[in-house]
């Protein structure tokens, strides 16, 4: 039963933290380039994940035999954390937080497809009904009274829409790749983290130094304790993310951790005073409904 996944728990914990880390990235980061704030954020993570992996590991950190296919398999899932990452801060720093995360996060929407044509997984008439009620919420949150197509040419040529889109595409793919890491190539979650968390600020790095900010107050060196914060945020998520996807399917677990946009979206309106909440906080309803749609069906 769903109610008895043993990873549950800790998809609905990744979710609420991953929430509040939304609002922070909008709250206290627009200003900054994107490669500079990933690259800050994960070496932070990275310093905050190492204790915790510590803990959590029982030594090993790859399976016997994890030869060529596996390390394909997690360069193809780290590189496009990448991206998504770096897509997602994008959108948010552009964007209302409230608009962007309904649309970020409907990531299910690409899970299902993937592991139904990759991985045999099937699919029942609710989940299919899922799928579309959580597209429906790209269009709630583009929608203002007017015409009918309106919100779909608004999702179509608004940039943080499209960033946000391409996060949840790209996500879908890494999050699928997550579930075969973790339980068909029997990868420990920490050995994953660690290793994204390392590679992130690796690759960007030159990439930021091009566009590290000369701010009159310090810089980046002033939001010392703002980025040590959200990377403290990111680590514990991303280890609860993992725990998740090392017991339940990916069309599982995803649709539960993308639920963070609720938190969001009422964080964006009540401390932001972000405009068309309710609207928004409807289209976060829609794809809550259409991800639990997909996870019970």
């Amino acid at each position: 039963m769903f109610g008895l996944e043993p990873g549950l728990g800790y998809a609905v914990a990744a979710s609420l933290i991953l929430g509040v880390y939304l609002f922070c990235i909008k709250r206290y980061f627009g200003d900054y380039p994107s490669t500079v704030y990933v690259t800050v954020t994960f070496a932070t993570s990275l310093l905050w994940y190492l204790p915790i992996a510590a803990v959590a590991n029982d030594g090993r950190l790859l399976p016997a035999g994890f030869g060529a296919p596996g390390v394909g398999m997690l360069a193809l899932t780290v590189g496009g954390s990448i991206l998504a990452f770096l897509a997602s801060f994008r959108a948010i720093a552009v964007g209302d937080v409230s608009y962007v995360a309904p649309i970020s996060k409907i990531v299910a929407v690409f899970v299902l497809p993937i592991e139904l044509v990759f991985l045999d997984e099937h699919l029942s008439a609710v989940q299919v009904a899922g799928v579309l009620v959580a597209t429906a919420a790209v269009y709630v949150a583009n929608y203002e009274p007017g015409k009918l197509l309106a919100p779909f040419a608004r999702a179509v040529h608004s940039r943080p829409a499209q960033l946000a889109l391409a996060s949840a595409a790209i996500f879908g793919v890494v999050d699928v790749g997550k579930r075969v890491l973790t339980q068909e190539l029997r990868v420990p979650p920490e050995t994953f983290n660690l290793v994204m968390f390392a590679a992130v600020p690796l690759a960007l790095a030159p990439l930021a130094a091009r566009r590290w900010p000369d701010r009159g107050e310090g810089g980046v060196r002033a939001d010392l304790h703002l980025f040590a914060g959200v990377g403290l945020l990111l680590a514990v998520a991303e280890h609860f993310v993992m725990l998740a996807f090392s017991t339940l399917s990916a069309s599982l677990a995803s649709p539960v951790v993308n639920t963070q946009a609720v938190v969001a979206v009422l964080l964006g309106g009540v401390v932001l005073g972000e405009e068309n909440v309710r609207v928004r906080l409807a289209a976060a309803a829609f794809a809550v409904a259409g991800v639990t749609m997909i996870t019970v069906g």
